[in-house]
């Protein structure tokens, strides 16, 4: 198996692979790990990954031109079978979702970060969105070390003992709605008008909306509570 992850903050996920069963299961050759900077692949003079939100709002927001720079260039080295965003809001990591991602041959995780990725990230590059609980890190590196960890330990051969990864033990409000940030037209891509427009009243209702339909399609038990 081969795992890339991208992420702009490389350095934080030196010390998860470098030692113990990740560290192991790299020298015995049973799954390979790469880290991609993604400063590296943005044309930005001053390397920067981030902007402000079309629309306004606090935070900002990651661009979408050095994430697909970075995506093309894995993808035109070797077939992917999920790329995948590490969202408060995607679908929440268990075991039998990491049983399924250890029978695959290559993934991609993407690390977010500030207000998350421009949304045509998530609505053209990605295949998948994966969650590790309802709370929010200050970025994706963590929450992607565990879905590997989670993943690799599954490998054949990684464990001493095969059978004992058979016997593992298994904030109110709306998700956020979808976000973008410049160009406003990308690849055919565009922002919502209504972003553009520079009308808060309906800015913030496009964004209610948004953020009620997400819930009420991705995480339905935050509506009463759960």
């Amino acid at each position: 198996m081969r795992i890339d992850i991208i992420t702009c903050l490389p350095r934080l996920l030196e010390s998860p692979f470098s030692d113990s069963i990740l560290n192991r299961a790299q020298q015995k050759g049973l799954v390979a790990v790469a880290i991609h900077d993604l400063r590296e692949y943005t044309t930005n003079k001053h390397r920067t990954t981030d902007d402000y939100a079309f629309g306004g709002g606090a935070g900002m927001v990651m661009m979408i031109e050095p994430i697909d720079n970075c995506i093309t260039k894995l993808k035109s080295e070797r077939p992917y079978d999920d790329i995948i965003y590490m969202s408060p809001d995607g679908e929440l990591l268990t075991q039998p979702l990491a049983n399924e991602l250890s029978l695959k041959k290559n993934l991609i995780l993407l690390c977010g970060h500030y207000k998350g990725v421009d949304e045509r990230v998530r609505e053209h590059l990605i295949t998948r969105e994966i969650s590790i609980g309802n709370y929010v890190l200050s970025g994706g590196e963590l929450a992607a070390a565990v879905v590997a960890d989670s993943v690799i330990r599954l490998l054949p051969g990684v464990l001493n003992d095969e059978t004992s990864a058979l016997s593992d033990s298994f904030q109110d409000g709306l998700v956020a709605p979808p976000v973008y940030t410049r160009p406003a037209e990308y690849k055919g891509w565009k922002v919502p008008d209504v972003l553009l427009s520079g009308h808060e009243a309906k800015i913030s209702q496009w964004k209610y909306e948004k953020s009620l339909e997400r819930t009420k399609a991705r995480r339905p038990g935050l509506l009463d509570g759960n």
